[in-house]
């Protein structure tokens, strides 16, 4: 099934990227959860659109990602959640709570679904996390998870 995207899904294309997909794939997640339209002859209307308004909000150029990069990896953030008496969390630490507290320790602002997590995080400590700035530059840093 041919499909245009409206969001970035990791591993199959940015916004206004149009891709074939499996049907069950397209039906059941992408489709549903906001992440892609049906292509039509009609749609080829909002690719246009959507590829506009991906320019405006990407970085463009690898000399801003660096700059971005810089940033980041300058920044302290601390993330305070409720836990646990053996320092477990209630709940898991997401990439929108990760990306709050970059913008809120005073780091540039960082879009939510491009935060990288290894694993999710669901102990109190210092955990690594990656954020994709570019297609060719990541930034990594570490987000120290303390008691509230």
């Amino acid at each position: 099934m041919k499909i245009i995207l409206t969001h970035e899904v990791t591993g199959l294309g940015t916004a206004g990227d149009v891709v074939d997909v499996k049907d069950g794939y397209a039906r059941n997640y992408l489709v549903p959860r906001g992440f892609a339209i049906r292509w039509t002859k009609g749609g080829e209307k909002d690719v246009a659109q959507i590829r506009r308004a991906r320019k405006i909000h990407e970085i463009a150029t690898i000399e801003q990602a660096n700059e971005v990069k810089a940033k980041l990896e300058a920044v302290k953030v601390r993330l305070a959640v409720r836990s646990g008496d053996a320092g477990r969390l209630f709940g898991s630490v997401t990439q929108a709570d990760i990306a709050t507290a970059i913008k809120a320790a005073g780091g540039p602002e960082v879009d939510k679904r491009r935060v990288e997590l290894g694993s999710p995080i669901k102990t109190l400590g210092s955990h690594q996390v990656s954020v994709r700035l570019h297609p060719e530059v990541a930034a990594k840093f570490g987000v120290e998870v303390i008691a509230a």
